[in-house]
């Protein structure tokens, strides 16, 4: 069962703009807005019969209600524009934004030295690092050269044992 209308309101401009939407999420949605207008007050809920005839008519479609006429309006603006200028004429063009003083480089050098004095420590760490690799390759090559040596060594010591044994026991058997 579908939810029922309700109709709601917000200013666009010189128009009031009415939607027929079952919520309002719904009536955000349909006028494109990116936040919520009820919270911050610029949008409403209207139960005037007489406001709410056209919008109902055309469920999810923005009616835009011109706000006043056309002389209202500029009679609006008129004011607008006197009340802020204090009710005088013309306001006097806006003098051009001053830099203000030159930025310091004092914290970007630093971090510059720092981050410079940082990378050769990296550096030289990985060099001697390097360089004590190398010296444990070598000296695992040198353990393994003597080892080749010393096991070649006991195999032949082993053949010739067992060697002269199985000739022992061949002799005691007979």
């Amino acid at each position: 069962m579908p939810r029922p209308l309700k109709v709601f309101r917000t200013a666009i401009g010189f128009h009031d703009a009415y939607v027929a939407a079952p919520t309002m999420k719904a009536a955000l949605a349909a006028w494109g807005a990116d936040r919520n207008l009820f919270a911050s007050g610029r949008a409403e809920r209207v139960t005037d019969p007489k406001l709410t005839k056209a919008p109902l008519a055309e469920p999810g479609t923005v009616i835009k209600v011109l706000r006043g006429t056309e002389a209202e309006q500029f009679a609006a603006l008129e004011a607008s524009v006197r009340a802020q200028r204090g009710g005088k004429g013309k306001p006097a063009p806006a003098p051009p934004p001053r830099p203000g003083p030159k930025p310091s480089r004092t914290a970007l050098d630093r971090a510059d030295k720092a981050l410079a004095a940082a990378q050769t420590r990296h550096d030289k760490a990985l060099d001697a690092l390097a360089k004590r690799e190398a010296a444990l390759r070598e000296e695992r090559h040198a353990l393994a050269r003597k080892w080749d040596k010393e096991l070649d060594a006991l195999e032949k010591a082993r053949e010739r044992a067992k060697g002269t044994y199985d000739e022992a026991m061949r002799d005691w058997r007979g």
